[in-house]
């Protein structure tokens, strides 16, 4: 009969453990599911045997050890993302983009299996408090990361999803995130579209950031307004589409915008004009009549209203850019007039073209008290981000009404 292998302390190995003189670490030789000759190390002998038991049980249960090891959380939101055939375009644009921007470098490079609940919570506090990045952007990537881990858990390559409850706990952390978005106050509004209007390198550029700021419309659904969309007679535009960054092709490089519908079935709606849009849609249309209509294609859908300097539909990006001009020049100008007349600048903030949907909301909100109507315009889903920015907007008119009723106090 063959004597057993045993260790430098005379302990017997059991079969597929082996003790490595040239290290002095034990190691576990096993075959994975696809027959490959896989080992695990530890550097005594009760460690290796509690990686042995873990592994065992794996197997018992059905996961691949060896998946749950080295598959990356790139490959398992890439995965993910192509196994989601109901997703939006507008839903999978943005995802993409949240993921690539904040998870793909760094911590989508991390191998599934070594993914812990506290990991997770570690990454989404350091995005907040060491990058100052918003918690609603971490609750969109929670959105990314969360079904991508629950895949695995239901292929069996891991036991728990470690992203399970951590979005409520950092919440908690950080204090509960109300959901209010940033806006212009109403001086900063007043600012920004008084500087625009007449300036004689802006003035091309209030149109467009007034039917932005007077319809709440997202950027892709502005960007791809048609001439057919707005009915001029009846002050109404019909949100029925949008525009949407896709991937570029081999055969067709150059696209790089596709159609969608609305973020939400919500989206799909009818947003009555204001006198001020009217006006900004009649001084395009009248302008276009002379320089000519945008005659960009894309995906079949023709007759774009607005356009860049080329005559191809506007970008997000050329909105940025125009935005980040004008408050820079705006700001100069401003400095200067408030040191001649010995007062404090208003200065505007640095902001991205969305801040000026949620001003439409704000000024909406502070206006108008039926928040189903406010819902409706603004193609919210989930009533309570309209309550919510309701709240915000409203409480801060709170010490205006209470001067109000002290004024009216006396008939009482």
């Amino acid at each position: 009969m063959a004597q057993s292998r045993k260790d430098n302390y005379g302990r017997v190995l059991r079969k597929g453990e082996r003790y490595r003189d040239q290290d002095g670490r034990y190691q576990y030789s096993y075959l994975d599911s696809r027959g490959i000759r896989q080992y695990i190390y530890a550097k005594d002998l009760a460690k290796l045997r509690e990686k042995e038991n873990e592994l065992k049980r794996d197997q018992l249960d059905g996961i691949d050890h060896y998946v749950a090891g080295h598959i990356t959380v790139n490959e398992l939101f890439d995965r993910c993302m192509a196994v989601k055939t109901n997703l939006r375009r507008t839903t999978r644009a943005n995802y993409e983009m949240m993921y690539n921007k904040h998870v793909r470098k760094g911590f989508g490079e991390r191998k599934v299996g070594s993914i812990k609940y506290s990991d997770v919570k570690l990454f989404y506090h350091q995005m907040v408090t060491d990058d100052g990045i918003q918690p609603n952007t971490v609750a969109t990537i929670h959105s990314c990361l969360h079904p991508a881990f629950e895949m695995a858990v239901r292929d069996d390559i891991i036991r728990r999803n470690p992203c399970h409850g951590v979005l409520g706990e950092l919440s908690n952390d950080l204090g509960k995130n109300t959901g209010v978005r940033n806006a212009l106050t109403v001086e900063q509004q007043k600012a920004f579209m008084g500087f625009i209007k007449g300036h004689e390198t802006f003035d091309h550029w209030w149109p467009v950031f007034m039917v932005l700021i007077g319809t709440g419309c997202r950027c892709g659904e502005f960007i791809g307004l048609r001439w057919q969309d707005i009915d001029m007679e009846n002050r109404t535009i019909d949100i029925n589409h949008s525009l949407v960054r896709v991937k570029r092709l081999r055969n067709d490089p150059d696209r790089r915008l596709g159609v969608s519908l609305p973020k939400t079935e919500s989206g799909i709606r009818v947003i009555p004009m204001m006198d001020q849009v009217h006006e900004a849609f009649q001084l395009v249309y009248e302008e276009q009549l002379v320089t000519g209509f945008n005659e960009t294609v894309i995906e079949g859908m023709s007759g774009f209203i607005f356009k860049n300097a080329n005559g191809s539909v506007l970008s997000e990006q050329n909105l940025n850019s125009a935005i980040k001009r004008i408050v820079a020049a705006y700001n100069m100008e401003e400095e200067v007039r408030a040191a001649r007349a010995r007062r404090e600048p208003l200065l505007l903030p640095n902001f991205s073209v969305h801040y000026l949907r949620h001003t439409f909301c704000t000024r909406f909100c502070e206006n108008e008290s039926n928040v189903k109507v406010i819902q409706s315009v603004m193609g919210h889903k989930n009533i309570h981000t309209t309550l919510d920015v309701y709240a915000h907007a409203t409480g801060t008119k709170k010490q205006e009404a209470m001067q109000s009723l002290s004024a009216k106090w006396k008939e009482f």
